[in-house]
């Protein structure tokens, strides 16, 4: 039986995991956090993404932590709509096949179909991969020395099997030139139930979004041109203050709110470029191997697109890797980069840098009520090119059925 050990435990692993699984392979999942992370930004979850978490068994689950957000509000400094559009226009291009959720949750849910069915390692991580003609030999920083058959890299934009197997980051990420933070507050006022507010000064932007057992969660977005980002909090909290102190609507009160958080996401808005995604027995998939980049909204979809048809394709060819792995590119490569195309796009949009580009930005958000525009508008961006093949899954039944 073929093993396969996947290092990250995120929305790219547990998905690669479970159609390995049903395949009939033997994975492993290797994990650096202790335990599953919670909170962090929410995801529209549609497509593709959508149709396989379907065969999963997943919907009334997702569609259970989901929301269905009715608005998309953009305000001014006194919290007064200045555009904005309903969410229907998203019901009607995906067909009603569409969610919002926070990632962790659809996390959450991914892993617990493969929960006690594999073994998981978390609290432990890679630091060494050496290829050997019939296995991947890997050191964990806490369990020692493991051969595997072979390693997929699911361990997101900053993944350590790409910078072990391919070389360092710098090599293949491209910034778009904006940073993103989020997080959550619990008693927040105001709430609105279903819309997501968006409030923005050129070059920044501030969403808030109302959850469930009465948090609030804040996505912050601002232009930089320093590609130098503290990575501890403190510094992290005193540049969103910097950026955000002397703006309108309630970003004071955010400010506030910010102080105590101990879950702050923080990072650069960039993609991950590589022209191959594997080398010997050793593959990436989701973000590790193409981050098209937090804004696009596609993310987790994409991962667990990858990770499906590299399951599928290392079942067609009986686990011969080197054959499963091109077939995976081969299908993918050009899809990605079209996706990747248009999150460059998006990025601009969503804090454009100048008040010129804020009034266009507001006058198309205005448009989008009108029947017809938003589909030409955004129809192509939205829509799924890709056709998911048909895979043989001998044990799907059990692992679905004793969910």
């Amino acid at each position: 039986m073929t093993t396969v050990l996947i290092s990250g435990a995120g929305i790219a692993g547990p998905t690669l995991a479970f159609w390995l699984k049903a395949a009939g392979f033997e994975p492993t999942l290797v994990e650096r956090a202790p335990a599953l992370r919670s909170g962090g930004y929410v995801i529209d979850f549609w497509g593709l993404g959508y149709t396989i978490a379907e065969r999963m068994g997943l919907l009334p689950e997702i569609n259970s932590v989901g929301y269905r957000a009715q608005e998309l509000r953009i305000v001014d400094d006194d919290g007064c709509r200045l555009a904005g559009f309903g969410t229907r226009v998203f019901a009607e291009l995906t067909n009603g096949r569409f969610v919002t959720l926070q990632r962790s949750d659809l996390s959450r849910l991914l892993f617990n179909r493969i929960a006690g069915r594999i073994e998981t390692i978390f609290d432990d991580e890679i630091v060494a991969v050496e290829e050997q003609p019939d296995c991947v030999k890997v050191e964990l920083k806490h369990g020692g020395q493991r051969r595997f058959d072979l390693l997929v890299g699911a361990d997101g934009l900053h993944s350590v099997v790409r910078k072990l197997a391919f070389g360092p980051e710098a090599r293949f990420v491209r910034n778009l030139g904006y940073v993103v933070a989020a997080f959550e507050a619990r008693g927040y006022r105001p709430r609105e139930e279903d819309v997501y507010l968006i409030y923005g000064q050129p070059g920044r932007m501030v969403g808030r979004f109302t959850l469930r057992d009465d948090r609030t969660l804040f996505l912050l977005v601002f232009a930089t041109g320093d590609a130098t980002l503290p990575d501890v909090p403190g510094a992290q909290k005193a540049v969103l203050r910097e950026v955000y102190g002397r703006d309108g609507w309630e970003c004071d009160q955010m400010l506030t709110e910010l102080e105590p958080t101990g879950e702050l996401y923080f990072d650069s808005v960039s993609q991950i470029r590589m022209p191959s995604w594997s080398q010997g027995r050793v593959m990436l998939i989701g973000d590790a191997a193409f981050c098209v980049s937090l804004l696009a909204g596609q993310g987790s979809a994409l991962a667990m697109i990858s990770a499906y048809v590299l399951a599928g394709e290392l079942a067609a060819a009986g686990g011969r890797h080197r054959e499963a792995f091109a077939r995976c590119e081969a299908r993918l490569m050009s899809y990605i980069q079209k996706k990747q195309q248009a999150a460059e796009r998006f990025a601009g949009a969503l804090a454009p840098k100048t008040r010129s580009g804020m009034l266009f930005r507001n006058l198309v958000a205005r448009t989008f009520s009108i029947p017809g525009i938003a589909r030409l508008a955004i129809g192509r961006d939205i829509a799924d090119e890709l056709e998911l093949p048909d895979y043989s899954w001998p044990s799907l039944d059990r692992l679905t059925s004793a969910a």
